[in-house]
């Protein structure tokens, strides 16, 4: 399973090749072209050693929650080319080591474009659909006395992510949960992160999500959406049939800004980062005319919001 989730992975997703070339077998693209290449930059022995030392279902168990339902649009889809989508082992442990050298020109720099553009002072930082933690590793290492909570579909997911929160020593609460209905009370956050997970969501679940954003911030608080320049993807249409992302078209001819707006955000902006991917940020706006000082508004508090497992800040 380990050794074709990592083949499908780099084969399927994040190859990009002429247009005369997408007629020739997949098998002997990689056979040919790809599997020299990625193997030279890939230490598949130790992935398949760190893959074989984990006890998966028990270590998704402990964090799987089982009031949470898998959305069809996630669990009938593969996504980057693995059978099963981000609900496999093989997914988790393949992601990282690829998606360093597919982010160009570098991952962390794109990752850090988001970190950049955070204009609040976070005391409870909520990441949703995180992957394998590392947007969210960053974040917690840019704010380290904020409360820092990943949150994904995949337990699989998480299980990795936790992992590489403990190699760095940070303490990083993780949360199985759909990020349309997250289970979170009002105004539990004051900064909501969104890395690389639009393009891989149908539009009406992506304004749902912004909506549970715009529940779960508090009044002036920031949502800020990492992902590929819409722009400049609609102008490469030819990747698309590449790709194996169900939902990148939809993404590509779409606009996040819009999406903000249909969501119930203001002063939403886009930044370009390297014509490649953008950075989305908005706010949540003061409703029906309310001002701060109103005790209708709800406003960030230090005390416990309810957030079941999780304690306040300091």
């Amino acid at each position: 399973m380990f050794d074709t989730d990592l083949r499908c992975f780099i084969r399927n997703y994040y190859v990009i090749l002429p247009l005369d070339i997408m007629t020739t077998r997949q098998d002997t693209i990689w056979e040919k072209f790809l599997s020299p290449v990625f193997r030279l930059l890939i230490d598949e022995k130790a992935l398949r050693e760190y893959n074989d030392s984990v006890d998966w279902e028990k270590e998704c168990n402990y964090i799987r929650r089982p009031d949470v339902i898998t959305p069809t649009y996630y669990s009938s889809q593969n996504f980057h080319g693995i059978k099963g989508g981000y609900l496999t082992s093989g997914a988790a442990v393949t992601y990282d080591p690829i998606t360093q050298y597919v982010v160009p020109p570098n991952e962390t720099w794109v990752r850090q474009g988001l970190i950049d553009a955070v204009r609040v002072q976070p005391r409870r930082i909520l990441d949703i659909g995180c992957g394998t933690g590392t947007g969210t590793i960053m974040l917690k290492r840019a704010y380290p006395e904020a409360e820092v909570i990943g949150l994904d579909l995949s337990p699989y997911m998480l299980v990795r992510s936790q992992h590489k929160a403990n190699e760095a020593g940070l303490n990083i609460n993780w949360r199985h949960s759909d990020a349309e209905k997250t289970g979170f009370p009002d105004a539990s956050f004051d900064l909501i992160t969104a890395s690389l997970l639009f393009h891989e969501t149908p539009p009406a679940v992506t304004v749902g999500i912004l909506r549970e954003c715009l529940r779960l911030l508090t009044t002036g608080g920031q949502v800020l959406v990492l992902d590929g320049n819409q722009t400049t993807m609609r102008q490469l249409e030819f990747l698309h049939n590449v790709f194996e992302e169900p939902y990148i078209r939809d993404f590509s001819a779409g606009s996040v800004d819009a999406w903000m707006g249909a969501a119930g955000f203001e002063a939403v902006q886009t930044q370009d980062i390297l014509l490649i991917h953008q950075v989305t940020s908005a706010v949540k706006p003061i409703i029906n005319g309310e001002t701060a000082a109103n005790k209708n508004v709800r406003t960030y508090t230090p005390y416990n919001t309810g957030l079941q497992g999780f304690p306040s800040p300091a």
